[in-house]
């Protein structure tokens, strides 16, 4: 994953492994310029987020969050507890995890707080093995996402126009508000 600085030049790649690590290599340099140890698992999946210089990273063990350029810890999501293969987020800062059971956790970039939990509907005829969710992006309005499933489906969710705070409500944790801003 490549990070851009605001000037347009990409000069930050960030890569994840499975010796549980995440390097942020300096393309100027031409060497690694950090390495997070954060992890207990291996590193299976990065996301940068669109807006903020910020990125975050997926793993068995939890999904994190990071400033650029130094990699400067902001805080864990924890809660998936599977798992998480993908991660992907938009403008409006939702930040979505898939995993090995099929599961997608839809994230608040900025608190951490796990709003909506989906079990993604398996392909008739697969196997419950087959449930997991290996990749996923949103589209350019940022209001729809694409996931590739191990069923071999393609799927895409939509924002529910008729929700409200009635048909979905929140289970609001006031705890939330003490994280520190970034």
């Amino acid at each position: 994953m490549s990070k851009d600085i605001p000037n347009g030049e990409v000069s930050l790649v960030i890569t994840g492994s499975h010796d549980f690590t995440i390097r942020l290599w300096d393309l100027a340099a031409g060497k690694t310029s950090c390495t997070l140890t954060h992890h207990k698992k291996s590193v299976r999946s990065l996301v940068a987020h669109p807006d903020l210089y910020m990125f975050a990273s997926g793993a068995p063990d939890n999904i994190k969050q990071w400033k650029c350029p130094e990699g400067k810890f902001v805080q864990n999501l924890s809660g998936h507890n599977a798992i998480v293969n993908c991660l992907a987020v938009n403008r409006e800062g939702v930040l979505v995890s898939g995993a090995d059971n099929g599961t997608l956790y839809f994230w608040d970039w900025r608190t951490g707080y796990n709003f909506q939990k989906l079990q993604a509907p398996v392909q008739p005829g697969s196997m419950d093995s087959e449930a997991g969710v290996f990749a996923m992006t949103f589209d350019q309005s940022g209001s729809r996402l694409i996931t590739c499933d191990a069923d071999k489906t393609i799927k895409i969710y939509k924002e529910d126009d008729t929700a409200s705070e009635e048909t979905h409500p929140i289970n609001w944790r006031p705890e939330i508000l003490k994280r520190r801003k970034y």
